[in-house]
């Protein structure tokens, strides 16, 4: 029987992870759903503490990966039935692992547009995070997809570093809030592009030079040239597999109770972006991910399974 099994394996659940290892509970860490998180999808990022000339999203994961397993943390993947204590995981050979507690920590994926030569250009010009990678885009055009409070925050972000920020809607109509949107259009740097939707992002090969839209007006196809597109359509937790044995809000992040980690169901503890639908930085998640431990820790003191 394993005193912890962390699921995820991204800031959150590999600080976890180190937590746990560090305090001689070897605790098995299963892979989520996207391995190594979101930070696997941007290239290089600058605000990550101890880090003065950035690093590259893959290269911090491998490293906190290595450092989990230093500790002899364990790495595999499955599936968890969380109705009783002790907890039950099925791996995807079959094997059942029993466990005292659990940490989930899989993380929120982004929502893409679903066109063609999106996914090829992720980190070579299409992001979903403007704080992480806002800053590389200095000096530039860059597009931002959406029309809600979400796109209208990052919008205004970027033009601490873009030349022009162009919002692109597929609608006339805006769904953001009223307060968002006038903040928007009192900003100079912001332009517009509503009544467009996109068919396909442009590339030299190299990165992005231009998003392909369909005007809704007319029907004509225009090309809008950029040098960034920043998809900004929301996040959807990473929680299907749970399959409703955790207590969500109306969006499906885990609730926790609040200034902890701890979930509905004793024993399950939660961290990162799968709980939080706010922040969603590497550095919050890893915050998260060593509070899940420390709580882990300190329930399994108190309520040892015998």
């Amino acid at each position: 029987m394993y005193k912890s099994i962390v699921i995820g394996t991204g800031p959150a659940g590999l600080t976890a992870a180190i937590y746990l290892a560090r305090a001689n509970m070897e605790p098995l860490v299963i892979e989520g759903t996207q391995p190594g998180g979101q930070l696997t999808t941007t290239t290089e990022f600058e605000n990550f503490p101890g880090f003065p000339d950035g690093i590259l999203g893959t290269e911090l994961m491998d490293n906190m990966r290595k450092q989990a397993e230093r500790f002899d943390a364990r790495f595999n993947t499955g599936r968890v039935d969380l109705q009783n204590r002790p907890f039950h995981l099925v791996l995807e050979d079959g094997e059942t692992l029993i466990t005292e507690s659990v940490i989930i920590s899989t993380g929120a994926s982004a929502n893409y547009l679903q066109i063609p030569n999106e996914q090829e250009n992720i980190g070579r010009g299409v992001s979903t995070c403007a704080t992480c990678d806002g800053f590389f885009f200095r000096g530039k055009k860059i597009i931002v997809v959406g029309g809600g409070d979400s796109a209208m925050e990052e919008a205004h972000f970027l033009t601490k570093y873009a030349s022009e920020v162009r919002i692109v809607h597929r609608r006339n109509q805006l769904k953001a809030s009223q307060i968002m949107q006038d903040r928007a259009r009192k900003n100079s740097k912001i332009k517009w592009g509503l009544d467009r939707t996109p068919l396909e992002v442009i590339s030299d090969g190299k990165g992005v030079t231009g998003l392909k839209v369909k005007n809704n007006e007319t029907g004509a196809a225009e090309i809008i040239e950029t040098d960034g597109i920043f998809v900004a359509i929301g996040h959807h937790p990473n929680t299907e597999f749970l399959d409703g044995q955790l207590r969500t809000d109306q969006q499906g992040y885990l609730i926790v109770k609040p200034g902890t980690a701890e979930t509905n169901i004793p024993g399950v503890f939660a961290c990162g972006d799968v709980q939080d639908p706010h922040y969603r930085q590497a550095i919050t998640s890893a915050g998260s991910g060593a509070i899940a431990a420390m709580d882990c820790e300190h329930y399994l003191e108190e309520h040892p399974v015998s």
